[in-house]
């Protein structure tokens, strides 16, 4: 009863209007599991690519190929696999495509598959999909703490400003549910500052506020207005996270800050961002250097592994063999997990497994093309990876990843909220 009936995939919409593959299992006893694949504006060169069909219908992003290859190849070679198995249905499908990329099947194709199975295993082990998780890949669940985007930039807000996420993180919080009050408080603190200077131009794609502003440390000096407008003192309860997306404007070690028309060196941006973690209190800081840029992330580690959080997005892509290189030549302390990077979900945790075993951090991540499915809310909180990472405090695709952690609270209770934790040996850690 177990036993997979049929795989169906279908063209869904996401969050900026673009297709997108959702694909239904259906076991022989009736239930059903969903997923659909996001997709993300700023994307490594090493992960996992969507296949989209060109030409000049829909800008070219159409999903026609990779819904068919869900509804052909997929299906027939997944037709009557025991949903119980997911590392087994996994290896299915890279069988089916064994390319690095994903570039045969589409990794928009696979990934929605891939979850689709995971939410029907757990319908049909009758658990919520964070407990099946925790169980199948004996884990202790846990609430993570939110990284929630205040200002977009980069990739995300028409690289009005270079760096691509300024967020903040509440570690001092008691709760799940004081994260959501207090950055409610700042979020909108932000909002009202940049309207009353000017420097509003909307929302960005994830949500955070689209700005208007000089420079990139100006957006930093208004986080700190917002975070004190609302009633916080910034470095207590409240910190700041940066993703700089550096592979966005660099390449070979050099790095163009268009906002600035400033050229900078590999150390010349070391330096930039150190200055930053002297005089702000950041505690976590992704992608400071390019994907590319090995010596620049190793330097940077040494100087300021010990201080901040410094996470691997296109650095590491959720490849666990790249996590291992990158744990090995001490570049990065901390992962980005994005489960459409790798294209599996067994790949997805086989990367999350490498950085645990690194003695890393990690983070389980949405992409800035999101829908409605919350598959990284259990994940995150099944794994007990510590962060989850959405996007921002506004738009229901990032909304319903929030509002479902809270659920989950509701049945995990209060106390299964990790709060600090994973920020223990950073500058938050240290310096309360």
């Amino acid at each position: 009863m177990s036993a997979i009936k049929s795989v169906t995939g279908r063209r869904v919409w996401d969050s900026r209007g673009n297709p997108t593959v959702e694909v239904d299992v259906v076991l022989e006893n009736g239930v059903l599991g969903r997923a659909i694949a996001p997709a993300g504006a700023s994307r490594g060169t090493r992960e996992a690519m969507d296949l989209r069909d060109g030409g000049p219908a829909l800008q070219g992003s159409g999903v026609g190929k990779a819904v068919s290859n869900v509804n052909g190849p997929i299906a027939a070679a997944l037709l009557g696999q025991d949903i119980r198995d997911q590392a087994e249905i996994d290896a299915t499908l890279l069988q089916l495509d064994p390319s690095k990329l994903k570039d045969k099947l589409g990794g928009n194709a696979m990934v929605a598959t891939s979850l689709a199975t995971l939410h029907a295993a757990a319908l049909n082990a009758q658990k919520p999909l964070w407990r099946h998780v925790a169980d199948h890949y004996a884990r202790a669940p846990s609430l993570p703490l939110p990284e929630i985007q205040i200002f977009g930039g980069g990739a995300h807000a028409g690289r009005r400003v270079d760096i691509q996420d300024f967020m903040i993180m509440v570690p001092g919080a008691s709760s799940f549910d004081e994260v959501m009050e207090v950055t409610n408080e700042v979020y909108f603190a932000a909002g009202d500052i940049m309207a009353q200077r000017g420097d509003l131009a909307g929302v960005a794609d994830e949500g955070g506020w689209w700005p208007l502003f000089r420079s990139n440390e100006e957006a930093l000096e208004t986080l700190v207005a917002a975070i004190e407008k609302a009633g916080e003192k910034p470095g207590d309860r409240v910190v700041i996270s940066l993703d700089v997306a550096a592979s966005e404007f660099g390449t070979d070690g050099s790095y163009t800050l268009a906002l600035e028309d400033r050229k900078l060196s590999s150390g010349d941006l070391i330096d930039l961002l150190g200055g930053w973690l002297d005089a702000y209190p950041i505690v976590s800081i992704e992608d400071p250097l390019g994907e590319d840029d090995t010596a620049g992330m190793i330097e940077f580690t040494r100087q300021f592994g010990d201080r901040v959080q410094i996470i691997g997005d296109d650095y590491v892509v959720t490849n666990a063999a790249l996590v291992q290189q990158a744990a090995q030549d001490n570049a990065c302390n901390c992962a980005l997990i994005k489960v459409n990077q790798a294209g599996t979900v067994t790949e997805a945790v086989e990367a999350f497994t490498a950085a645990q075993n690194a003695g890393w951090t990690a983070v389980v991540s949405a992409r800035s093309g999101e829908t409605e499915d919350v598959s990284i809310s259990h994940l995150s909180t099944g794994l007990g990876s510590g962060q989850l990472k959405v996007g921002s405090f506004q738009r229901s695709e990032r909304m319903v990843k929030w509002n479902e952690c809270l659920r989950i609270q509701d049945d995990l209770g209060a106390n299964a909220f990790v709060g600090g934790k994973p920020l223990a040996r950073t500058w938050w850690g240290k310096n309360r």
